[in-house]
This record gives structure tokens, C-alpha cells and sequence, in this order.
């Protein structure tokens, strides 16, 4: 990667962060704060309070995307951080549950992902985008597990209101980053790679292996979400560990679920069996969910359960965007990571609402029973998936063709051995490939492509 590449990936990705710190940072205590504001009693309303961010976000991320394609990338991304600073500042300052729940959904609106995702395409090259966007999921999985620690500790000095003021005064300084450091793309244009196209929506839709992993990550997201409106009372009530040392159950349960985890992504990925690994991952989440119900009322018991849950999470949690990336059509990738992307912040809201009507009106057993049949359908649906193919997605610069040229050339690498799909863009001057990395043959590919 070349220095401005490095610049705009840093940069482009501590954006990102930024974005699911307002989300990350509160979970593990929010509930706990929640409960003694006015309405907070109810906690329907705690848990819409930290779902109705994923709802704006899905309603908006994808019009703001597009958006980005007419008036620019860099306006649409100042027009989200200031609204999410806004809503940031409007649930510091609010004295009751109902205002954090508007200043929740104005965070939410800020829905800059799309947008921030064109302008990093729009600043690499093709060879190097997916390290680009390989970085920003890694920034995005770090920024969970460190807002887990955190958030406890920064509970203790500055509580919940000073976390939301914290997050907006970081997105205002995003907004200078974007400015000062991120840098001005020559030229910008359509990526089928990272944006949709609204042509191509309904065969999207339509896919039902996409459909299997759209609604897995729906599901992983409902029950995350749920999960924090009752698991912070649990450990206050079952442990008589304030909010605040709530750090010292998530760190040791994080640092043995990652030590689990990298292992079988490993496994799965060199013996080319991604698919019992991520057949388990979700029969491991299934059991988790069970074993909850009897776990809660027990302080060892809800940390033995939460860490083999971070466990399914975790692997569950990489493994489906590559999946999507894997079976997606080399010229709809942007597109069906667009539809993921909504269907997690779906979740997200959905897990909300559901864990806080639950909790409220059946108790906390309630929560996890629904979790277990949510994921169960989940189970049903994965295990008749097909076995993702062993492929790699490359994408190539090529010169300016006419249609029958691209079409011709899309011919030709098709062609190529270890070449399982081939698609010539003509107008964005790209080939996006998919192929088989065992029988590859790079050198024909590199011949038929000078320009790459």
C-alpha cells in the first residue's frame, strides 16, 4: 500500500471505531444506569433505549450511501458525525429515560458506514481494498472488546451522561480528522465491491444462501443485544459486583474466548472446514443460550456460560462477513454486504426491544428462552448451507474497454485455471475474480492483464 492508502485506511478506520464506540462503550452498564432514571423502571424502555440506534442505522446507512454518490463522500460523513455528536449530547444532558432514547435514535441517524466504506474505496486501489477493508473489521472487533473493559471504568469517572458527552466531542474531532488527515480522492466513482447497487437489491434478496446468513447475523445481533439488558443486573445482583468492576469479569472472559476462538477459525480455514466450524459455533451458541436460563441466578455460573458464549460469538462474528463475501456474485459483493450490514443493525434494535419486553413482563429466563429458539431456527437453516467454496476474491485495474472487449476478456479469464468466476466491469475499469486458491494460476491471469 502505498503512503496515502496507509493514511486513508488509519484514518477511514479510527472513524469506524469511533462509530461503535457510541454503540460498544455503554453496553455493559447502560441497564444498570438506566434503571434509576425517571422510566427507567420499565425495562421495555431501557431496552429500546439501547436498541433504537440500530433501527435509524438500518433505515439510513444504505439512502446515506447513495447519497455520498451525488453530493461526495466527505459532506455526507460531516453531516453523520454531526448528527451523531448531536444525539450524543442530547443523551448526556438528558434527565430521563425518553430523551436518551431520542438522543439515541439522532446517534443512530448519523449513519455514515456506506459513505465512509465508498470514500475508502475511492482512496485504494483495487489490489489493495480488501487489506483496506480487512483492517476496518479488525478496528471495529477491537474497539468491542476494549469498550467492554472500558466502559466500566469510564462508568466509574464519568458515568454514562460524561460517556455520551465523551463520544460526542470525539466525533466532532472526527470531523476535523476527515478534514486534515483523511485524504481528498482524485476522482469519485461507483464500486460494486463496497456499495449497492439498486438494481441488483432483489436478486440479493432472492439468494437463499445469502438469506441464510442475513438472517444469522439478524439472529447473532438479537441475541447479543438482549443479552445486555439483563446480564449487567445479573452480575450486580448474583455477585454484588458494582457496574463499576464490571471490567474484571469481561477481561479475563474475553482474553479466554479469543484464546478458543482463533484456534478454530485456524482449523476451519487451512482443513477447509468452515462449515462444521461454523455449524458448531452456532449449536455452541444454541447451548448457551440454554444453559443461561439456569446460570443467571449463579455469579460463576453466568461467567462460565458468557464465556463460551464470546466464544460462538466471536467465530460467528468473522466468519460471516467472509462468508458473505465468498458466495456473494463477484459484481454484487457491495451490494449483499450492504443488505448484512442492514439486517446486523436490524438485529440490533430487534434484540433490544425483545430483551427489554421480556425481562420486564417474564423475567430474565424469558430473554434466553427466545434467544435459544431464535437461534435454533438459526441452526436449522445453516446446517442446510452449502459447504462455501475454498475461494479468494481478487480485484484487478484494467485499461478502458468498450462492452465487447470486457466481455470478451471476461471470457478469457474465466478460462484461467483455478478461476471459479469472472466479472469485467467496463465502466469502472475493474475485473473482480473469484478463485480457487488451490489450483490458481496466476501467472496465465497476469498475462491476460498487463495493466494489473
Amino acid at each position: 500500500m502505498s503512503p496515502t492508502e496507509r493514511r486513508a485506511t488509519a484514518g477511514l478506520a479510527g472513524i469506524y471505531g469511533l462509530r461503535m464506540l457510541g454503540l460498544f462503550l455503554i453496553l455493559p452498564v447502560f441497564a444498570v444506569y438506566a434503571e434509576r432514571l425517571p422510566g427507567g423502571e420499565n425495562h421495555t424502555l431501557i431496552g429500546l433505549a439501547l436498541g433504537i440506534y440500530g433501527l435509524s442505522q438500518a433505515l439510513l446507512q444504505l439512502p446515506f450511501g447513495m447519497a455520498s454518490d451525488r453530493i461526495g463522500r466527505k459532506r455526507v460523513i460531516y453531516f453523520g458525525l454531526v448528527l451523531f455528536a448531536l444525539g450524543s449530547f442530547m443523551a448526556a444532558a438528558a434527565d430521563d429515560i425518553y430523551m436518551v432514547i431520542v438522543g439515541r435514535t439522532i446517534q443512530g441517524a448519523g449513519a455514515i458506514n456506506a459513505a465512509l466504506t465508498a470514500l475508502l474505496a475511492d482512496l485504494t486501489r483495487e489490489e489493495h481494498r480488501t487489506k483496506a477493508m480487512a483492517v476496518v473489521g479488525g478496528t471495529i472487533g477491537l474497539t468491542f472488546a476494549v469498550s467492554l473493559v472500558l466502559g466500566p471504568a469510564l462508568y466509574h469517572l464519568i458515568s454514562i451522561p460524561g460517556i455520551f458527552a465523551m463520544t460526542g466531542v470525539l466525533a466532532l474531532l472526527a470531523v476535523l480528522a476527515i478534514k486534515f488527515i483523511v485524504p481528498n480522492p482524485k476522482a469519485s466513482h461507483f464500486h460494486s465491491d463496497a456499495e449497492v447497487v439498486p438494481a441488483g437489491l432483489l436478486s440479493v434478496l432472492r439468494d437463499r444462501e445469502l438469506g441464510r446468513l442475513n438472517f444469522g447475523i439478524f439472529a447473532l445481533h438479537v441475541v447479543q443485544m438482549a443479552m445486555f439488558v439483563v446480564v449487567p443486573f445479573a452480575l450486580r445482583n448474583t455477585g454484588n459486583l458494582d457496574a463499576n468492576h464490571h471490567w474484571q469479569v469481561y477481561l479475563p472472559v474475553l482474553a479466554i474466548s479469543v484464546m478458543l476462538m482463533l484456534p478454530l477459525i485456524f482449523y476451519g480455514e487451512r482443513k477447509a472446514r468452515v462449515k462444521p466450524v461454523f455449524i458448531g459455533s452456532i449449536a455452541l451458541m444454541l447451548a448457551m443460550q440454554l444453559a443461561f436460563i439456569p446460570a443467571i441466578d449463579h455469579f460463576w455460573g453466568v461467567v462460565t456460560v458468557l464465556t463460551f458464549y464470546f466464544v460462538a460469538f466471536n467465530v460467528l462474528e468473522a466468519s460471516l462477513p467472509s462468508l458473505v463475501s465468498k458466495i456473494a456474485p463477484a459484481s454484487a459483493k457491495g451490494t449483499a454486504l450492504g443488505v448484512y450490514n442492514t439486517c446486523q443493525s436490524l438485529g440490533l434494535f430487534v434484540g433490544g426491544v425483545a430483551g427489554g419486553l421480556l425481562s420486564n413482563y417474564f423475567g430474565t429466563g424469558a430473554v434466553f428462552a427466545f434467544g435459544a429458539v431464535l437461534i435454533g431456527v438459526w441452526l436449522y437453516l445453516a446446517y442446510g448451507m452449502k459447504t462455501p467454496p475454498a475461494i479468494k476474491n481478487l480485484m484487478f485495474h484494467i485499461n478502458t474497454l468498450n462492452a465487447e472487449e470486457a466481455r470478451r476478456l471476461e471470457r478469457e479469464l474465466s478460462g484461467v485455471k483455478g478461476v471459479a468466476e469472472a466479472t469485467v466491469i467496463a465502466d469502472e475499469g475493474v475485473a473482480y475474480l473469484k478463485v480457487d486458491r488451490r489450483y490458481f494460476d496466476e501467472q496465465a491471469l497476469r498475462r491476460l492483464l498487463p495493466s494489473a
